[in-house]
């Protein structure tokens, strides 16, 4: 199992907006007992990301002709496209442990510099969601990066007594949603940048057939291409969807999966052919049948699905804007001409000024 339309962060978002949605990226308890089992072990075994594998391939065996620890890696991209795998796969191509954690973690310096203290030598650090670390912590990590080496505080006030501590020299590897939001003073650190693009069908194909081998599903070429389809570019989401059309297939189809199981188990989870699901239709029915099109509000358009502002802007919208469904304009949201032929409905003989406009529809 592998894994910006740049939207919004959605790492703020409760677990009840997201915990119903089988399409949502983020990996819920299931999903990281899962992933466990299923991560490949090795850049040969990773799926897709083709220039991204090359590319760290020759970083990593560099490093280990040098018999030197590899550079800093950033890793952006959406989430489920295999930023954690990578990790793993770095420290396991280096003979290295890994030590896991998150910038919500690091809320101190102190945090930090605990954390860092107690590194092994040519260790590697995996910083999930970099970008939400704390400044003062993030201000120790620069150094820590560049001369491996912190200073840590000890007192406070005129008396406060700066302690220099050497650190064994380690890899970081960041991963972040947002790269954007990263200071350009942390960027600059990393020797090695790579941006996860989302996954092409056939690519996740090979994800399901690898995944169903493993998980003992029986599966052929259509069931695998059908669920493929509907996983959003995103491998976490091919494979959670294939956990839940197996279910389907055990109880109504001996566990057999074909074309025809897999679409009426996805039918089942209201996850459409274009991997919408109930929330993404309601959005573009209120859209389309309530108002014409649009352009309509945000917060207009949030109270006609029933759901909150956040929900719509932050859950809902990025995937139809990526899928080319809905566009968000200055005077509000407007659906394209492949929403209407989504939904099979006809748009209006004079729309929305608005959507004339743009589409000229």
């Amino acid at each position: 199992m592998n894994w910006d339309e740049t939207g919004p962060d959605t790492g703020d978002l409760t677990d009840e907006r997201l915990q119903d949605r089988l399409v949502d990226a983020g990996a819920d308890g299931e999903d990281t007992a899962v992933e466990a089992a299923l991560r490949p072990k090795d850049l040969h075994e990773f799926i897709g990301q083709e220039k991204v594998r090359e590319q760290l391939d020759l970083v990593l065996k560099a490093a280990l002709a040098r018999g030197a620890t590899a550079d800093h890696v950033l890793l952006s991209g959406a989430p489920g496209l295999g930023k954690t795998t990578l990790s793993m796969i770095i420290a396991a191509e280096m003979n290295a442990p890994i030590r896991i954690t998150s910038g919500p973690a690091i809320q101190h310096a102190g945090d930090l510099a605990a954390i860092l203290s107690s590194l092994q030598e040519g260790e590697v650090l995996f910083l999930d969601e970099i970008h939400r670390m704390s400044r003062p912590a993030e201000e120790m990590l620069y150094m820590a990066m560049e001369d491996f080496r912190v200073d840590v505080i000890v007192g406070k006030g005129p008396g406060a007594t700066a302690i220099p501590l050497e650190l064994p020299p380690f890899t970081l590897v960041g991963a972040t949603t947002r790269a954007g939001l990263l200071p350009p003073p942390l960027r600059d650190r990393f020797g090695f940048t790579a941006h996860m693009e989302f996954y092409a069908p056939t690519e996740l194909e090979r994800v399901v057939h690898r995944s169903a081998g493993l998980l003992d599903v029986a599966i052929d070429t259509d069931g695998a291409a059908e669920i493929a389809g509907r996983s959003r570019g995103t491998p976490r989401i091919a494979n959670r969807l294939l956990r839940r059309v197996r279910d389907y297939a055990q109880v109504k189809a001996e566990g057999r999966v074909d074309r025809e199981i897999a679409a009426a188990a996805l039918r089942v989870y209201e996850v459409d052919e274009r991997g919408l699901d109930r929330l993404d239709r309601a959005v573009l029915e209120a859209l389309l049948k309530l108002f014409g099109g649009g352009p309509v509000g945000l917060s207009t358009l949030a109270v006609a699905v029933g759901e909150e502002r956040e929900t719509v802007e932050e859950v809902a919208e990025p995937f139809l804007v990526r899928e080319g469904l809905l566009a968000r304009t200055p005077r509000g949201r407007v659906a394209t001409p492949a929403a209407w032929a989504h939904l099979g409905l006809v748009p209006p003989q004079h729309g929305a000024k608005g959507q004339q406009g743009l589409f000229g529809a």
